[in-house]
C-alpha cells in the first residue's frame, strides 16, 4: 500500500498544503495541493484544493485565519488520506538561525529553539510553529521535519554575512542569513536540467515576500535578504531596505519599536507606495497613477539588486523568475528586463506574455526563464530523506 507525505508551508497571509504519495523506490508523486489564501486579514476568501476530486471537500467556516484554517486541514487529513498510512509531514521553518543548516526532525527542543527565532521572522515564524504543534496535538504519532529557508545559504560567503558593524555591537548570531531557500533549491535543480551551461544564476523569488539569489553553479553566494525576511527589495506590506537615519528621526519623534515593526512589515512597500492594495493584481489593472508609480518603483529596484547580484557573481548567464509575481506577472517582467538591457538580455516580448519557459531572443546574451516555484516538492523530498523507507 502506498503510504503519503503531507508537506505544510505557512506562510505570512497563505497555508499552502500538498499530498504526496510515496511509491516504491521512494518515489513521491503528489496526489493533490492546494491553498488557504488571505488569512492575515481573520477573513480568507479563498480555500481552493486541486487534484482530489473524490476527496471530502475542505471547508473553513467561521473566523477564518492560520489557527482555523489549520484546524481545517488536520480535520480533514485523515480523509484525503483515505485509509492510507501518513509516513510523515514536512513543514517550511522560515527562519533556522546559525545552527540548522538541514532539515531535522522535530522534537521539543527543537521547537524551544526556533521559539527564539520569531522575532527575527514576525509574520511567519510564529505560523510555522503553530502549525507543527497544531498537526503534533491533532496526529501525534506522525513524525515532523522541519525544512528551513535559510538553509541553503549557509554557502553565503563571509563578506556576504558580515553586518558593517563593530563586533561588539552585534547581538549572538547576528548575520545575514537569506530566505527563500527552498524556492531557490527548486530554481537551481531545474536550471541544471534547462540550461546546464548557465553558471552564474540570478533568480528572482518576487511574491508577497520578495528577494533575490545570486548562484553559481547552484550555490547561493549572495542574496538581498539579510538578517530578517525585511531587507532587500519592496515586497507587498514589507518597505525592503530603507534609509536607517529615517528610522533614528521615527524614533527621535516617538515612536517605538512596535510602531516600527508595524510599518516596516505590514503597511509599506506596494501598499505603502501606492495607497491602494498590497496586491500587484489589483496595481496592474488599475488606473490610479500611484499604482503604477507603485510598479514602477518595484521593478526598479529589483533590477537595481539584479545588477547588484551580477556583480556577486562577476557577470551573468541567466535570469529566472519564480514566486507568484515572477511568474505571473509579465508586465514586471518586462519593466525589469528592459531596466538590465545594457547588460545584454533581450526580451521576446510574444514569449514574455505567453509566460513560455523561456521569455528571451535566440540571440539574448543571457538567457531569460520562467520557473514555477515548488517549494511542497523541496519540502518533500527532504523530509523523506530523514523518515524511515516505506
Amino acid at each position: 500500500m502506498d503510504k503519503l507525505m503531507v508537506t505544510i508551508n505557512a506562510g505570512s497571509s497563505t497555508l499552502r498544503f500538498a499530498l504526496y504519495q510515496v511509491q516504491a523506490g521512494r518515489q513521491l508523486v503528489r496526489e493533490l495541493h492546494g491553498r488557504f489564501g488571505r488569512l492575515a486579514t481573520g477573513r480568507a476568501v479563498e480555500v481552493r484544493v486541486e487534484g482530489a476530486d473524490s476527496v471530502t471537500p475542505l471547508v473553513l467556516a467561521g473566523r477564518r485565519g492560520h489557527a482555523e484554517a489549520m484546524a481545517a486541514l488536520c480535520a480533514w487529513l485523515p480523509a484525503a488520506a483515505q485509509g492510507r498510512i501518513l509516513l510523515g509531514a514536512a513543514h517550511r521553518v522560515v527562519h533556522g538561525g546559525p545552527d540548522h543548516a538541514g532539515p531535522e526532525r522535530v522534537t521539543p527542543g527543537l521547537l524551544a529553539g526556533l521559539d527564539e527565532l520569531a522575532p527575527l521572522a514576525p509574520l511567519h515564524q510564529p505560523n510555522d510553529l503553530a502549525a507543527i504543534r497544531a498537526l503534533h496535538a491533532a496526529l501525534p504519532d506522525c513524525p515532523q521535519v522541519a525544512c528551513f529557508d535559510t538553509a541553503f545559504h549557509r554557502s553565503l560567503p563571509p563578506r556576504a554575512r558580515r553586518f558593517p558593524l563593530p563586533e561588539q555591537a552585534l547581538p549572538p548570531g547576528s548575520e545575514r542569513f537569506g530566505f527563500h531557500g527552498l524556492s531557490y533549491q527548486h530554481v537551481a535543480g531545474e536550471m541544471a536540467r534547462l540550461a546546464p551551461d548557465a553558471r552564474r544564476v540570478v533568480a528572482l523569488h518576487l511574491g508577497n515576500g520578495s528577494s533575490l539569489c545570486a548562484m553559481h553553479d547552484g550555490v547561493s553566494i549572495d542574496t538581498t535578504m539579510g538578517l530578517t525576511p525585511l531587507d532587500g527589495v519592496p515586497m507587498g506590506t514589507r518597505s525592503g531596505a530603507v534609509d536607517p537615519g529615517l528610522l533614528l528621526m521615527l524614533l527621535e519623534q516617538g515612536w517605538d519599536a512596535d510602531r516600527l515593526r508595524d510599518l516596516l512589515y505590514r503597511e509599506s512597500g506596494l501598499l505603502g507606495l501606492s495607497g491602494i492594495s498590497s496586491d500587484m493584481r489589483a496595481l496592474l489593472t488599475s488606473a490610479d497613477p500611484r499604482a503604477a508609480a507603485a510598479v514602477e518603483h518595484y521593478a526598479w529596484r529589483c533590477a537595481q539588486a539584479l545588477a547588484a547580484m551580477a556583480v556577486s557573481l562577476g557577470g551573468l548567464d541567466a535570469v529566472v523568475f519564480t514566486g507568484g509575481i515572477g511568474e505571473h506577472a509579465a508586465p514586471v517582467r518586462e519593466l525589469i528586463i528592459g531596466h538590465c538591457a545594457w547588460l545584454g538580455i533581450r526580451l521576446d516580448p510574444a514569449a514574455n506574455a505567453a509566460g513560455t519557459t523561456r521569455i528571451t531572443t535566440a540571440d539574448s546574451g543571457i538567457g531569460g526563464f520562467i520557473v514555477p516555484a515548488d517549494e511542497e516538492r523541496v519540502l518533500a523530498e527532504q523530509a523523506l530523506g530523514l523518515l524511515p523507507g516505506p
